[in-house]
């Protein structure tokens, strides 16, 4: 297994310089100049080329790339234009509501999701199976966004229940306000998360109830939890485990979307304030790392597999 991991390991590199180029190239091929937003409405052509030059911006493509690549290879993911401070401080100190809304994000989908989809196949046909694929199909439809806004109007302004919008560090502030600020927007970003997976254990766990092993543990009498606990799932195991990697995608993205609705000081938000700024070594910086970060959570799927089904080996 230790050289299945070093090979997966040395595969990221090249595609770390693929999604690395591609990205430079996207922000600098686009539309609009961070030296214009940073010279102000007034400034003269004059002052804007004296920041582009500060910046370095007005060297070639190519010279611009090679020196960030040169950084990254040291471990430098650039320096911010506004702010002038390393990009990897910045991640640093938004680093943890991030974290934390996914980690809540991604514990609450997997108790909710993977028992709905489980009892939807168990049930299969029913009122219960068709209610769970009516929540599937609004899950996927409705956008993040759009659901965020309800939840506040509802519980925050209505019921006045949960605070509209901020974090609250568990670490600083207690479990309790920690909670209060988190609840919303693990609901939020949920919901098609839920939706998706609750689909793929439904499937996987129908396809494996029509399997002889199934209907033999159920001859011989064997409680219908314990088969589907024990047989079924585990056996399903293996799919809903990889959709939940594919599905990290969605989470990004929607993390971006909910840390703005709710105001959560996070790379979410980091990232639209440095799309909207053209901070590009902030753009580049944090797409790398979250490029990484997906890289490495499906490394870990690829590996849990054993855990289910013991006959895969590396």
């Amino acid at each position: 297994m230790l050289g299945y991991v070093i090979r997966r390991v040395l595969a990221t590199i090249p595609v770390m310089v693929i999604v690395a180029a591609f990205v430079f190239l996207m922000l600098r091929l686009s539309p609009g100049d961070p030296a214009s937003v940073i010279a102000g409405d007034y400034a003269t052509a004059e002052d804007i080329a004296r920041i582009r030059e500060q910046l370095g911006l007005n060297e070639p493509i190519l010279v611009q790339f090679t020196k960030w690549i040169a950084g990254l290879a040291q471990g430098d993911l650039g320096t911010s234009i506004f702010t002038n401070l390393p990009v990897t401080t910045l991640i640093a100190q938004r680093i943890e509501p991030t974290i934390m809304l996914t980690l809540t994000t991604i514990i609450f989908t997997v108790l909710v999701a993977v028992p709905l989809g489980t009892i939807a196949a168990w049930k299969a046909g029913s009122w219960i199976d068709r209610a769970v694929m009516v929540f599937s199909v609004a899950g996927f439809s409705v956008p993040v966004f759009v659901l965020g806004y309800i939840l506040i109007y509802v519980i925050s302004i209505q019921l006045q229940w949960l605070p509209v919008q901020g974090y609250r560090s568990m670490f600083e502030h207690g479990v309790g306000p920690f909670l209060r600020h988190i609840i919303m927007p693990t609901v939020t970003l949920s919901v098609i998360f839920i939706a998706l997976i609750a689909r793929m254990t439904r499937a996987s766990v129908m396809e494996v109830l029509q399997e002889d092993y199934v209907r033999t543990a159920r001859a011989k009498g064997q409680s219908e939890m314990k088969v589907l606990l024990s047989h079924a799932l585990r056996n399903a195991a293996v799919p809903i485990v990889t959709v939940i990697g594919i599905g990290i995608a969605l989470l990004i993205g929607g993390v971006v979307v909910t840390e703005s609705v709710y105001n959560i000081p996070g790379l979410g938000r980091l990232v639209l304030d440095a799309v909207l700024a053209r901070d590009y070594p902030i753009i580049q910086g944090l797409i790398l790392f979250f490029s990484f970060i997906y890289i490495l959570i499906n490394l870990v799927i690829d590996l849990s597999y054993t855990l289910f089904d013991p006959r895969i080996r590396y």
